[in-house]
């Protein structure tokens, strides 16, 4: 058995995925690998370009390798897409996308995960069974919409062990995409789950307990997370707290109030806002700390992603 367990970058495989695959076309020349789950594909495109249609049959995920490119959405809307980031377009829906950079001595390359219904409805069967949310938001689904996000280190290191797997034509790469697939949808229907949470909480932060507790860790994100003073707020006992907060969210109160802050540590940087500024706005001891959490979370410092 041939397996790798050696991390990749996605710089690393783009360039490993050329060195074997000879472009047909200039702009999207597409590379196809497929299992039961899910069907990977991955673009190279070696010259400017605007405009290129990319339609999706089913769900579609996207992931930057090298490159930037700019999606233009159904809705008008328009957004730079770079790595580290992810990108999801709905079932029956398309993105029109720009290659401001391509070329053929660094050319844009993409990876795309096209996962079908069944697979959707399926892991959102699972974590129904086995990780119910509160009564009041409803069971697990997928919301089929746009969706363009920064994305965690964990879920950056999944995408490239799911593409080295096929790049280096390992023996298990189909176990290891279905078993990827599984994980990503799960992550996505968590981070959706969570966006509706924050929904809810900004149209009705009172629906429920677990609402209580969030939005307060909203509007206190500087602050340290006071366990017992939370768990007042949302009437409940601290174990069942730290359920909830596990079931709907997948970590405990002061982990979510972590990502929390560093979301919107992407936020103020975006905007153009220092580092060290940001650092203490959002209530981190020193920018030496921030950094390390920061890149923790993101895979990389906030100078590198001001930088991006």
């Amino acid at each position: 058995m041939t397996t790798s367990t050696k991390p990749h970058s996605f710089a690393s495989l783009a360039s490993a995925h050329r060195q074997k695959v000879a472009p047909g076309q200039l702009v999207e020349n597409r590379t196809v690998y497929a299992s039961q789950l899910a069907e990977l594909s991955v673009y190279d495109t070696y010259e400017q370009a605007e405009r290129v249609r990319l339609d999706a049959g089913e769900l579609l995920y996207c992931g930057m390798m090298t490159g930037r490119k700019v999606m233009h959405g159904m809705d008008g809307f328009s957004t730079g897409f770079l790595p580290h980031e992810s990108f999801v377009v709905a079932p029956g829906e398309y993105v029109e996308i720009d290659f401001p950079e391509a070329s053929m001595t660094t050319p844009t390359t993409c990876m795309t995960l096209e996962i079908p219904r069944e697979t959707l409805l399926k892991v959102c069967d699972q974590l129904n069974t086995v990780s119910e949310r509160p009564r009041e938001l409803g069971e697990w689904e997928v919301e089929t919409r746009q969706w363009h996000l920064s994305h965690t280190d964990a879920t950056q290191q999944l995408l490239e062990r799911i593409v080295a797997s096929h790049v280096h034509k390992e023996d298990d790469c189909d176990l290891v995409l279905n078993f990827g697939v599984n994980e990503l949808v799960a992550r996505m229907l968590r981070q959706q789950g969570r966006d509706f949470l924050l929904r809810c909480v900004q149209q009705n932060p009172t629906q429920s307990g677990l609402t209580n507790a969030v939005a307060y860790i909203e509007e206190n994100l500087a602050q340290p997370v006071d366990i017992d003073h939370l768990a007042r707020i949302a009437c409940m006992s601290r174990t069942k707290l730290f359920q909830q907060f596990k079931s709907s969210l997948g970590c405990s109160p002061a982990q979510y109030q972590q990502q929390r802050r560093l979301e919107h540590a992407c936020k103020l940087i975006r905007s153009g806002q220092s580092i060290t500024s940001t650092c203490y706005e959002l209530g981190f001891s020193n920018p030496s700390h921030f950094s390390r959490r920061f890149h923790q979370q993101y895979g990389m410092t906030p100078r590198e992603f001001a930088a991006r």
